[in-house]
């Protein structure tokens, strides 16, 4: 089966990408995109024989330097310079995969024909890609507004044989590694260079992996619920789609009746219960979890929108004989987007922290903290200090980016989205959350314990057997962060193993 996907007559979906992180196929151009990227530049090369004609980056300088008039001599040479001057990146370095969605999406949105690009350029980019040469681009330096510059200026270098790569499970010299790969470094024809950091290819792989990541987490969280409404005796009247029907949420309808099928045939949950109602964080997960779902959705709209679009600056269109300077570089509607997904995703987490506190009280029937003989044993008191030192750490994170603004390149730029900003910290929120379930996750088990001989649903016995191979009930104190993290590593495997997390 050929593991390759062509760029260029279709659009790219959310689904798409998420696919392409699992199978890592090779890219490759239609024809149709070849012949639309040729004729492009073409006519962008016609236009630039014309005498006097000016168009920005192109034959003049940059941001508050756009009056500073370049000369044919020196056109290329201002393309690697703008490449090498851009390259200012700092903090950590990005993740692989967020790496390959900037150049997937990087090589689509060129393949549009808008940029004045040469095919051989996003044929070069391509090769990279398959050879699995990985740009080092760091996560820190873009404004989310004249295009995501420094950190597309790193994906950049390496096509002239410059910066530094991930090859063969190292961190290598751009120019060594293209030797020894067998590939020849690009010489940037004019607009080339500005075409490759003009663009949200930055904001826009974060966002879309921060999506591909929300819809694997907000499944998780309503899994984790169940099982820690069945651990707390809680009632599944509030999951009636009754109650669902009459307010009329998708997202709600659809955690309520996750909830119900992950119960389903659960002896705990058909036990009567003396409890008249239960706490919000239980009662409420329908319009919690929910109300995230639908935030999620829109988010998702918004990305797939962007990157399918145009984002260079200035634009060809040759049809229309015009080469339009504007601004679709500008972050702001994915700065926006990316505030409301951190904001939303980060109330997964808070409330999956209130129904930690609450199996760990001592209620219903339950031993505080979880361990027989408490007072000497602390039992599972501490981790929910940490969930709920990262549930804080994810309020901060979801302060929004969005409303901040610096002037920058002498007031040229004089308003900038900070989306860069928003699409690493709301990634941030949302590999956190993770670790917040898994302490809930890891709590309800522990409690489902003290409800024994009764049982909870076919489907969450399974699991838990599966879990309690990898991470024994909890009977006297011992060193429990590894216990942690080998659950957040057993919830990741139920993604991908259980497809009844797809009712």
């Amino acid at each position: 089966m050929d593991n390759t996907l062509t760029i260029g007559d279709d659009s790219l979906h959310i689904e798409t990408l998420s696919s392409y992180l699992t199978m890592r196929p090779r890219l490759a151009l239609t024809r149709a995109a070849f012949e639309r990227i040729e004729a492009n530049r073409g006519y962008l090369e016609r236009k630039l024989t014309e005498q006097g004609a000016l168009y920005y980056g192109i034959n003049t300088g940059f941001g508050a330097l756009c009056d500073v008039v370049i000369s044919p001599s020196e056109m290329e040479q201002l393309q690697e310079n703008l490449v090498m001057s851009h390259a200012c990146g700092m903090g950590d370095e990005v993740i692989p995969e967020v790496v390959r969605l900037m150049m997937l999406l990087k090589v689509h949105g060129l393949s549009l024909g808008y940029s004045g690009v040469s095919a051989a350029l996003v044929e070069k980019l391509i090769e990279l890609h398959n050879h699995e040469i990985l740009p080092v681009v760091w996560e820190v330096g873009s404004l989310g507004a004249s295009g995501d510059l420094a950190p597309l200026a790193h994906l950049s270098l390496p096509l002239i044989g410059k910066g530094w790569v991930r090859y063969k499970g190292e961190k290598r010299d751009a120019a060594d590694a293209l030797r020894e790969a067998g590939i020849a470094p690009l010489r940037l024809k004019a607009k080339e260079g500005l075409a490759l950091l003009n663009g949200t290819q930055f904001m826009s792989a974060w966002g879309c992996y921060s999506v591909i990541e929300a819809l694997r987490v907000e499944k998780l969280a309503d899994f984790t619920a169940a099982v820690s409404i069945d651990a707390f005796m809680a009632r599944t009247d509030a999951f009636h789609p009754a109650i669902q029907r009459v307010r009329n949420h998708p997202g709600q309808i659809e955690s309520a009746a996750n909830v119900l099928f992950f119960l389903r045939d659960s002896e705990i949950a058909s036990q009567p219960k003396t409890n008249i109602q239960d706490p919000y964080s239980f009662r409420c997960v329908p319009q919690v979890h929910g109300a995230v779902k639908f935030a999620v959705m829109q988010v998702k709209e918004v990305f797939e929108r962007e990157i399918n679009a145009v984002t260079d600056n200035p634009l060809i269109f040759e049809k229309e004989d015009m080469i339009l300077s504007g601004g679709n570089f500008h972050g702001e509607p994915l700065a926006l987007a990316l505030d409301y997904l951190g904001i939303a995703m980060s109330e997964l987490a808070s409330i999956s922290e209130r129904r930690t506190f609450q199996l760990l009280s001592g209620k219903r029937g339950l031993p505080k903290f979880l361990v027989q003989n408490s007072g000497l044993h602390s039992g599972l008191m501490i981790p929910q200090y940490t969930a709920a030192a990262i549930v804080s750490m994810n309020k901060q994170l979801a302060t929004p980016a969005s409303v901040d603004t610096i002037t920058s390149s002498d007031g040229q730029e004089d308003h900038v989205s900070m989306g860069a900003n928003a699409a690493v910290k709301t990634y941030k929120i949302v590999y956190n959350i993770e670790k917040v379930l898994a302490i809930e996750f890891m709590t309800a088990m522990q409690a489902l314990e003290f409800r024994r001989p009764l049982r909870s649903s076919p489907f969450i016995e399974e699991i838990r057997e599966a879990y309690r191979k990898v991470v024994p009930a909890y009977v006297a104190d011992r060193v429990i962060y590894p216990d942690i993290q080998v659950t957040v590593d057993f919830m990741r495997d139920i993604c991908r193993e259980y497809e009844a997390l797809k009712p």
